[in-house]
């Protein structure tokens, strides 16, 4: 089959653009590389998606406009993201839930407790496998023709233009392509070349865990930038990294594995010292930054200590934590020097300044005097039994990417492609240029997602790209 838009990729952002696409009247072929039954990419392991809105709406409270929206973004991203691009995203998430729903989507009612989220996110109803598996349906439903185990390994390209794509020995010609086939978080040699060699010539990256596909290891994106020359954006280090339970599998771990008591207690590296504010910010805005953290400490590893006041507040992991009647005990057993890690639960206990504890708000409860500093949740660790977890960074996805516009046309010494057009993971660090919020990732996807389908189908049908967000009147 040769079709009218090539979609490379099987993930959130694909499966957008393939229904756009479809839904403009094109013949679409989709390519995934993962075999059936691993199909979706990362979006699989994802659970919901972050949504402005001026007023209660459906799943959502209250109200989350676009300006509060974007001062989230900017905080998290330290000012590198572009602004047009983000409020395009920002935007577009106010749109998009009804056209979801259409292809089969559910979502939840709005949720309560230590997410902190129901005012910014929308939580899929059976999660992000749920929603991969409706997008399937709803393709296939409408004629999208999937090809499984089918990685790309080249393309064509002449005076960036698309011409075919490459599937082991088969050529398959389009009049359009959209690429969204993920990051590199998967290539080990990738990761390893990116973050090089420390100090004492030991490799950080082998150290990293993987939360998400071992199917996305950047051929395409490595081939449009070395090979074609594309237009690059985004640092190779900077990535969704998490602090994941050391315990965690190579591949795929996914949500369930992501420690989340971070904020309710204290974190050590090796040296039994703690590094970093564990109270900066509400767990949805900060969680992203704690992998990266924690990957810049000797061995790459560090320990989440809480005691038993924290049970209850934050989402259980899958994995048990590491349990002691005393803190020199938990020492003990987490491996750690007794009196290094002694003398800094001490100094911590001795700095709380409890004011009023609410793990819902920020609170007034933090130190005095101690560096770094706890500014808010800060409670003596004090009352048995204590829990430690061992944490490793957990790669998601990668920043580096495809520099893009407006019409998610990829780009070649400033100028766009008629008809090869970027969303998804592929082109994030045009948004994400650091940091995270929750959510976020599935509105850049699907904002693209749906623009790249969009601009594939009209280039397809001789019409030029039409720039800005897609809306449910569009």
């Amino acid at each position: 089959m040769d079709p009218d838009v090539l979609v490379i990729g099987g993930g959130n952002a694909a499966l957008c653009a393939a229904l756009m696409a479809r839904e403009a009247g094109c013949s679409v072929l989709l390519l995934e590389a993962a075999p059936r039954d691993w199909r979706g990419g990362n979006s699989g392991h994802t659970r919901n998606l972050r949504c402005m809105h001026d007023a209660p709406q459906d799943v959502l409270v209250e109200a989350y406009p676009e300006e509060e929206f974007w001062q989230d973004l900017l905080k998290v991203t330290g000012g590198i993201t572009n602004e047009h691009l983000a409020r395009m995203v920002i935007r577009a998430s106010s749109t998009c839930r009804d056209w979801m729903r259409r292809h089969g989507v559910h979502f939840q009612p709005p949720l309560s407790g230590a997410l902190h989220v129901a005012r910014t996110n929308a939580f899929f109803m059976g999660g992000g496998k749920a929603l991969v598996n409706a997008y399937y349906r709803s393709a296939e439903r409408l004629g999208v023709q999937v090809r499984y185990a089918s990685p790309v390994d080249r393309l064509e390209i002449e005076d960036g233009e698309f011409k075919a794509a490459w599937v082991g020995e088969q050529r398959i010609t389009a009049k359009t392509c959209v690429l969204a086939a993920g990051g590199f978080e998967s290539n080990r040699e990738w990761l390893r070349e990116a973050w090089g060699q420390n100090a004492r010539g030991e490799w950080p990256s082998d150290n990293f865990l993987i939360r998400g596909t071992a199917f996305n290891r950047g051929v395409l994106l490595r081939h449009l930038l070395e090979d074609h020359g594309a237009d690059r954006i985004g640092d190779p280090t900077q990535a969704h990294m998490v602090a994941i339970d050391a315990r965690a599998p190579l591949y795929d771990g996914g949500i369930c594995t992501r420690i989340d008591c971070v904020s309710l207690g204290v974190v050590v590296n090796r040296e039994a010292e703690r590094f970093y504010d564990e109270g900066e910010d509400f767990w949805p805005k900060r969680y992203a930054i704690w992998g990266r953290l924690v990957a810049q400490q000797p061995g790459q590893t560090a320990w989440s200590v809480i005691d038993a006041k924290a049970i209850g507040r934050f989402m259980p992991p899958v994995f048990p934590g590491v349990r002691a009647d005393s803190l020199p005990e938990l020492a003990r057993k987490l491996g750690l020097d007794e009196e290094r890690f002694m003398q800094t639960l001490d100094a911590y206990n001795g700095a709380c300044r409890v004011g009023h504890f609410d793990h819902t708000a920020l609170d007034d409860c933090h130190t005095e005097g101690l560096a770094p500093a706890k500014t808010h949740w800060a409670r003596p660790i004090d009352t048995a039994p204590f829990y430690g977890y061992q944490l490793r960074p957990g790669v998601t996805f990668t920043y580096l990417g495809l520099e893009t516009d407006d019409t998610a046309a990829v780009r070649f010494s400033g100028q766009p492609s008629t008809n090869l057009f970027v969303a998804g993971e592929m082109m994030a660090g045009n948004v994400l240029g650091k940091g995270y919020t929750a959510g976020v990732g599935m509105s850049i996807g699907t904002a693209f997602g749906r623009i790249a389908g969009r601009n594939a189908a009209l280039a397809a049908t001789g019409h030029p790209a039409v720039r800005g967000a897609v809306t449910e009147k569009a």
